[in-house]
């Protein structure tokens, strides 16, 4: 505990956060450009199976 203790206020002194950051810290300092590319995929890949199913029905 006193190591820790220590540790923390060393950080403090030396203008580190001394805090870890908590998750919805970090998802928000995390670019959403990786969920926007995962979405744009799956909607193509979703759009193409409808897509051909319904060609196939009407065809």
């Amino acid at each position: 505990m006193k190591k820790k203790n220590a540790k923390f206020a060393a950080d403090a002194r030396a203008g580190k956060k001394p805090t870890k950051l908590s998750r919805q810290e970090r998802l928000a300092k995390r670019s959403p450009i990786n969920i926007w590319a995962l979405g744009a995929v799956i909607f193509v890949v979703c759009g193409g199976v409808i897509f051909e199913l319904v060609r196939t029905m009407f065809l």
